[in-house]
């Protein structure tokens, strides 16, 4: 196909490809007499080159990427691409307004405020509400129905979320330290990319089952704890009522 054939078929100017060459992202085209000839492989750099920058990498360090050969430049792509995905496959979902404030109650923004900076919710230009996590809302459902108020719960979410946040960089922290570093150091190994991209996937459930495990061991202590406590208070009680008597 021709230059301009290539721009309609890939939604690209002429210029852009032209520049894309320039900067080494596209190979050269088949010269017959004074015609430039692209093939379905500029196409696929193309396409590979938007999905690069989609994933964040500029124009240069994807012309380094598409160098090392076509197996690199696609395991890349891939690794960026999974660190970009979200870390559960929980779909949001829609409620409207009324639906969120049956359970939060009614006419508090700022309530709604705290929770969208929580993540938690999104509010839409339609007025519709996002709920980041569905789990969450029907945690709060149950929360409702055993008596616990919205705030209460809020302010439960708000010490939570900072101590997700210092688990998740705890977590990103090894990543990067133990296998990340090493790879950088070696100069990206091509035939690493793979392993970089089977690690990380392997971290995401290992670090959910890590919190999870050790969000157990340390509600059985609180719980434990907090049990004596009340015992203590209630024998304390008891011993008062017979002295009394």
């Amino acid at each position: 196909m021709t230059i301009r054939e290539l721009a309609e078929r890939t939604g690209m100017t002429v210029r852009n490809i032209r520049a894309h060459q320039t900067r080494g992202l596209l190979p050269p085209p088949v010269v017959r007499g004074r015609t430039g000839y692209y093939n379905e492989e500029h196409v696929v750099r193309i396409e590979l080159t938007r999905e690069m920058q989609a994933d964040g990498l500029n124009l240069e360090a994807i012309r380094r990427v598409l160098e090392s050969g076509d197996g690199s430049a696609s395991a890349i792509s891939d690794f960026t691409r999974l660190l970009r995905a979200p870390f559960e496959d929980e779909a949001p979902e829609i409620v409207d307004a009324a639906e969120l404030a049956g359970i939060w109650g009614e006419g508090d923004p700022e309530r709604r405020d705290r929770a969208e900076r929580l993540g938690i919710i999104r509010t839409l230009p339609d007025g519709r509400i996002e709920v980041i996590s569905p789990s969450m809302l029907r945690a709060a459902v149950e929360l409702a129905g055993l008596g616990i108020g919205p705030e209460p719960a809020l302010s439960v979410a708000e010490k939570l979320k900072r101590h997700a946040d210092g688990s998740a960089r705890a977590f990103v922290q090894l990543f990067s330290t133990e296998l990340w570093a090493p790879f950088e150091k070696a100069g990206h190994p091509e035939h690493d990319w793979q392993q970089m991209s089977d690690a990380l996937e392997r971290l995401r459930p290992l670090a959910a089952g890590t919190v999870l495990a050790m969000f157990k061991i340390a509600m059985g202590e609180a719980v434990e704890k907090e049990s004596e406590r009340t015992l203590r208070r209630a024998a304390r009680k008891a011993k008062s009522g017979r002295q009394n008597r």
